[in-house]
């Protein structure tokens, strides 16, 4: 039992540390927050449309390229992470590859931005 509480103690400790400074910031900020909201703050954002609506109004297409435009390089960091992490135990091969994977995504963005995809007039 000893051990156990000499090796989880910092732990505890830590954790009760995190959550007395959590509760406080969460007090001040329920303190001293400027409280005057007005009907454009406090409404729906829901892609820069009102949220009762049409639903057969047109939907333009730059926010669906946006939104993929977002997952594909999100994932491209999901991969590198880890990648990045385990890097000095891979194989010379695992370099060359994630440099092919970074080629295409390059590729793939260059080709957007010469497409105007990120232009937003």
């Amino acid at each position: 039992m000893d051990y156990l509480l000499r090796e989880y103690l910092p732990i505890l400790i830590f954790l009760g540390m995190a959550s007395a400074l959590a509760l406080v910031l969460i007090a001040a900020a329920a303190l001293i927050a400027v409280r005057n909201p007005d009907p454009e703050k406090v409404s729906a954002y829901e892609c820069g449309f009102n949220a009762f609506d049409d639903a057969r109004m047109k939907f333009d297409v730059r926010f669906y390229l946006v939104s993929i435009l977002f997952i594909i390089f999100d994932l491209e960091v999901a991969f590198l992470f880890p990648w990045a992490v385990s890097f000095p135990t891979l194989p010379p091969v695992a370099f060359w590859s994630m440099m092919v994977f970074l080629g295409v995504l390059t590729i793939g963005f260059v080709y957007e931005w010469r497409k105007g995809a990120l232009e937003w007039s």
